[in-house]
């Protein structure tokens, strides 16, 4: 076994993929092949695919795979169009990407707990955008349309998620979470994002328990049957994915990592 180990979750088979020096995943309805693990037996919440996407796996990977690591492994995940680099580098092709996608343990992680993406600025949303799907946010404070510093973490999930489902899912989270959360998406416009991290087995285990507790919670709330359309059939990633940076910085030692959104166009 490696000392890092990284897993590409993906609900296509893409040839290319295979190519990469990754230990691939299939979720979904596709029939993947013996290259890809499995996700339907064992412990599993496969059936959810739909609404939890990539943290179908990581439901899994948790159940069934983490108890039997080692305490000193490094273990990451990505996903079909996004990889780890081992630098920030402009990537225009596949062996590109293969020379420079993440390999090996840089000698300065040995000072860090964990690795999380670079992260994404959501501020200053086009002005057309804010009035379409922001109009709820404007009528409670008209200020946003002015000030920046008001196009927040909290405004972009109400506009692409449903308003009021964050405040509303917040609620659920643990105490001690819960206001230092909601100060976290209501001040902040930037976010580590995808719900891509790099750690070892004790922390992974703490972020699992923590975050599975909380979806579980939600789930009650919102239901599955209910979540229609692009913007909220992965509800539960998407909370994850906010909830994701705000765990891992104040639990954590951590160290953001460059990353890249790549698709190979024929395969």
């Amino acid at each position: 076994m490696k000392n890092l180990e990284i897993f590409c979750v993906t609900n296509k088979k893409l040839d290319y993929l295979e190519k990469l020096d990754l230990i691939l995943v299939g979720v979904g309805k596709e029939n993947f092949s013996e290259k890809y693990i499995n996700c339907k037996k064992g412990i599993n919440i496969e059936y959810k695919e739909k609404h939890y996407s990539e943290l179908t796996f990581h439901y899994w990977f948790w159940k069934n795979m983490l108890p039997n690591y080692s305490q000193n492994i490094w273990i990451g995940f990505c996903q079909k169009r996004r990889f780890w680099l081992s630098k920030k580098k402009v990537i225009n092709n596949f062996e590109q990407l293969n020379k420079h996608i993440l390999k090996k343990i840089p000698k300065k992680w040995e000072k860090y707990e964990s690795i999380l993406c670079d992260e994404i600025d959501v501020s200053n949303p086009k002005k057309m955008k804010l009035i379409k799907r922001g109009w709820k946010n404007l009528i409670k404070d008209p200020l946003i349309f002015l000030d920046k510093k008001k196009h927040t973490i909290k405004l972009h999930f109400d506009m692409h998620h449903g308003y009021g489902i964050l405040d509303e899912a917040i609620q659920l989270i643990k105490k001690k979470d819960r206001s230092e959360f909601a100060n976290f998406v209501n001040r902040s416009s930037s976010f580590n994002p995808h719900i891509m991290f790099i750690t070892k087995k004790e922390i992974m285990n703490k972020w699992f328990e923590d975050l599975f507790i909380w979806l579980f919670k939600c789930e009650k709330k919102f239901g599955l049957s209910n979540l229609k359309g692009y913007d909220q059939e992965r509800i539960y990633a998407y909370l994850a994915e906010r909830y994701l940076p705000f765990w891992f910085k104040k639990y954590t030692k951590n160290l953001s990592c460059p990353w890249i959104i790549f698709e190979k166009k024929y395969h």
